[in-house]
Parts: C-alpha cells; sequence; structure tokens
C-alpha cells in the first residue's frame, strides 16, 4: 500500500475545554469516520516519533523553543493561554512534539520508498505559528517542521507546501517567505483571520485570497488559473499539503462552500504533480476543520484522492 498514516495517542491529550474548537473530538470523528468507511483497515497505521529540537530549530528561534517548554504546564489542570486562541495545558507539549515529529516521520518514510502518500492526523495544528510566535490553536509548525526536514536532512532543492485551510498559513509564509528552494501557496477567505496574506512581495509566495460564500467550480477554477501551473513549472521534488477542511459548506468557522468533492479534486490534482515530479511523495498533515461530521467525510475524501 503506498498511502499511510501516521498519527500518536498523545495528540488526543492536548485538550483545553470542551468550548474551544480545536478538541480532542476532532482526531475521534477522523478515526471513527475511517473504521466506518473501511480505510482504517486497509491503510496502514504507524505511531509517530517525537520531534528533536534540531528539527524545531530550523524553523523556530531559540529563545521561542525555549519559552514554549519553559511555559508548558505540568500540573494536571492548569491552563496556560499563549495568546487569546491558544492555550497550553499538561499534555499540549507531548502532543505538540508527536505532531511536529509525525511529518518528520512521514518524510522519512516517502524518501525511503515505503510509503509514497502519508498523511498525519494529528493536533495541535500548526500553520499559524510563526518563526518565534504561537497563534491560531498552533504551537510548532508541524508542516514547516517537515519540509525543512526533507531539505536539509533529505538534500531535496525544491518542494512545495499547499495549504487549503480557509485561513492564511500566516505562520508557514512567515517561515518560508524568500527561500527559492520553497514554493508556498496558500488558499482563505479574505478578510478573515489572521487577518493577512492578502499581498505578498515574495516571488516563492502565491496567495489566493477568496471571496466570502465561493463555492467549489469557482474554487477549483482559480486553483487551476493560480496554482497548478505555477506547481508544474517549480517542479517539486516533494508536496506538502496543509489540509484544512474548515473551507467546507457545514463549517461555520467560514463561509466558503466546499465539498468532499472539492477536496478529493485538489488531491487528486496535486498527486498528479507528484507523480510527474516528486516519484508521487505527499506528505499531508491535519490543519483546521471543525464540524466534526463534515471533518470525517473530507478526511476520508482527502485520503481516497491521495489512493488515487
Amino acid at each position: 500500500m503506498s498511502t499511510a498514516l501516521i498519527s500518536h495517542p498523545a495528540c488526543l491529550n492536548h485538550d483545553v475545554g470542551n468550548e474551544h474548537p480545536e478538541q480532542p473530538a476532532r482526531l475521534n470523528a477522523i478515526n471513527d469516520r475511517l473504521l466506518s468507511s473501511g480505510l482504517a483497515q486497509v491503510l496502514p497505521h504507524y505511531d509517530a516519533k517525537t520531534v528533536t529540537k534540531e528539527q524545531l530549530l530550523r524553523v523556530h528561534k531559540p529563545a521561542y523553543i525555549d519559552e514554549i517548554y519553559r511555559k508548558a504546564p505540568t500540573t494536571q489542570g492548569e491552563v496556560v493561554q499563549l495568546d487569546g486562541d491558544t492555550a497550553i495545558m499538561s499534555g499540549s507539549l507531548t502532543a505538540a512534539e508527536y505532531a511536529a515529529g509525525a511529518g518528520v516521520m512521514a518524510v522519512d518514510m516517502a524518501m525511503q520508498g515505503k510509503h509514497k502518500q502519508l498523511f498525519c492526523p494529528v493536533r495541535p495544528p500548526g500553520h499559524h505559528a510563526e518563526s518565534d510566535k504561537a497563534m491560531g490553536f498552533c504551537l510548532f509548525n508541524n508542516i514547516a517542521v517537515a519540509a525543512a526536514h526533507a531539505l536539509e536532512h533529505h538534500g531535496l532543492q525544491r518542494v512545495a507546501i499547499i495549504d487549503f485551510d480557509v485561513h492564511h498559513g500566516n505562520g508557514t509564509e512567515d517561515i518560508v517567505a524568500g527561500n527559492s528552494n520553497i514554493l508556498f501557496c496558500s488558499s482563505f477567505e479574505h478578510p478573515l483571520y489572521p487577518f493577512s496574506g492578502e499581498n505578498s512581495p515574495h516571488d516563492n509566495v502565491h496567495n489566493l485570497p477568496l471571496p466570502a460564500r465561493l463555492k467549489g467550480p469557482q474554487y477549483q477554477d482559480l486553483v487551476c488559473d493560480h496554482w497548478l501551473g505555477v506547481i508544474d513549472a517549480f517542479a517539486p521534488e516533494m508536496i506538502f499539503i496543509s489540509a484544512g477542511f474548515d473551507a467546507h459548506i457545514e463549517d461555520d468557522i467560514s463561509t466558503i462552500q466546499l465539498t468532499e468533492r472539492d477536496y478529493r479534486w485538489i488531491t487528486v490534482e496535486l498527486s498528479k504533480l507528484a507523480q510527474k515530479h516528486a516519484q508521487g511523495r505527499v506528505v499531508s498533515m491535519l490543519e483546521g476543520g471543525y464540524s466534526l461530521n463534515a471533518l470525517g467525510r473530507c478526511v476520508s475524501a482527502h485520503l481516497d484522492g491521495l489512493l488515487g
């Protein structure tokens, strides 16, 4: 089987309250859908390893990493608020270490040829975490850590990060902007948190701000017009996906009206480009998606697209 899953039970232990949208139930919803669809029975599943500080230092500043480790609570029930949206409790740091480590492990497996497409249903998510700042539910920038590992440990020269979360991947852009070895494409409703990304001066950044209430056919047209040719010309040796499913029509965190069909479509298109340029290598990591029923269905569609 060329497609596999990487996660870890510790990712369920990051829990800052039932009222918070980024909650353990997200992974349970995904696991339930994988079981009911039969995908759990056919896709190999691996427990992630923890990220190392060396791997984190490729994308995060030393003082920031030290701050997270210093502030992380060890007492059950204690919660530390990092910003208005982002909090950590006693299980959060370990969950974040496994979340980032899953991406590194996925890169290693793809480079070894053990599996070509890997999806990491992990949390906390990562794409809002900047080089020196936690925000938007994110502690470590999982996808940037994985991409940096592909470049610096495995010696790849060109990788692409495609972020279709409904929120701008500001943290990833902060980390990779100006790096000619990384092509970064982010689509997002605008204006919407974090209210950034409309204009970027960097040649390696191709942002796609989306108007409110955009529907799937229009989204597909925009991706064809603005992204697919750019990615093809860049010829990435590995494709990374920040897979946020909060642009789904049932997710009330935004007004964009995508469906499972749209997520399968973009996954298939990216997989085609990976087959053409990257020996099929795709590493996808979970970002947003807060309507639990829709999230499970979207992940199933995403995996179906990876499976071809």
